[in-house]
């Protein structure tokens, strides 16, 4: 049986990572690929307990505790859940991944980078995302989605640091090939055609420029 597909999505809070994974999904099952789709943190019951203590507004957590505790929920999801799903030929969709602890804990709270990907290798066993969507959007555009909703302890951070997540999203994006970066402004059915559009040819083998 061919190993299956590990597409990661990307981008700051407020981006539409969520929706985009749902339309994608419908699209994929309905030309017949086994699809499942997963968030992070999150996924099994231990790293659903971690995300509570992540997203918890009353939890004051250090930045290296935090990058830890990420690290822990993804390694649990990678062992229990993502690595069987790949080797019964599966196509994974996440709700964020590696890319996520590089953004937000080495841009956003300025941990050293290098130590990060050390941590997210241990975490993984050197799994990597086939290919990534980074959803991009303005900070402005990020705050006006998410006014009116209850935030957690991550959206509750400001301007400057979303600014520097964003930042450092694109940075990777600019240095790995697998990162697709979509405006994330536009419609959401345009977003969606050219996402579908993306990940089919990916999947199909096509190369693209």
């Amino acid at each position: 049986m061919a190993r299956g597909c590990l597409i990661s999505f990307e981008g700051i809070d407020g981006a539409g990572k969520t929706t985009q994974i749902r339309a994608l999904e419908r699209e994929l099952r309905a030309m017949g690929y086994r699809i499942s789709t997963l968030r992070e943190p999150g996924g099994t019951e231990i790293s659903e307990r971690i995300r509570e203590l992540l997203l918890d507004t009353s939890s004051r957590i250090t930045p290296v505790a935090e990058a830890l505790l990420y690290a822990a929920a993804r390694a649990q999801l990678v062992q229990d859940v993502v690595r069987p799903l790949l080797d019964e030929g599966a196509v994974v969709l996440a709700d964020r991944f590696i890319d996520s602890t590089i953004a937000y804990q080495g841009y956003g709270r300025g941990l050293n980078i290098e130590g990060l990907h050390q941590l997210n290798n241990l975490a993984t066993g050197g799994l990597e995302p086939d290919l990534t969507i980074l959803l991009d959007i303005p900070v402005e555009l990020s705050s006006r989605r998410r006014q009116g909703m209850l935030a957690d302890r991550m959206e509750n951070e400001g301007v400057a640091f979303q600014d520097r997540v964003r930042r450092g999203y694109l940075e990777m994006a600019g240095k790995l090939p697998r990162f697709r970066v979509i405006d994330g402004s536009l419609p959401e059915e345009t977003i969606s055609a050219i996402i579908i559009d993306i990940v089919v040819r990916f999947l199909k083998g096509d190369l693209w420029d």
